[in-house]
């Protein structure tokens, strides 16, 4: 399933991790983990914030995929699932059967 990963960073700690090297170094080893389709960055509500759309093939990905963000960032994590423009049509056609 297809699904929206976001990583709200606690903003002392996603700092520590700028000045000791290894914010892009953990951004990185998720990134190969998700195999994201699209991963994004920004701020949300005054903190940094990370957008990633991937395939969730099975639920006991969860802690894989989150825990280097909790533990190290002190990150909220949310999940949702999406759709692409595809998926919508699909879905869509359904409807009138």
């Amino acid at each position: 399933m297809r699904v929206m990963l976001k990583a709200s960073m606690d903003t002392e700690k996603a700092n520590e991790a700028i000045r000791n090297g290894t914010l892009g170094k953990l951004i990185q080893e998720s990134m190969e983990q998700f195999k994201p389709e699209a991963a994004y960055f920004t701020t949300d509500h005054g903190r940094r914030t990370a957008y990633v759309v991937f395939d969730m093939t099975d639920s006991w990905q969860m802690p894989v995929l989150s825990e280097p963000f909790f533990l190290n960032l002190g990150a909220e994590i949310t999940y949702t699932p999406v759709m692409n423009m595809e998926d919508v049509q699909k879905g869509l056609a359904q409807l009138g059967r």
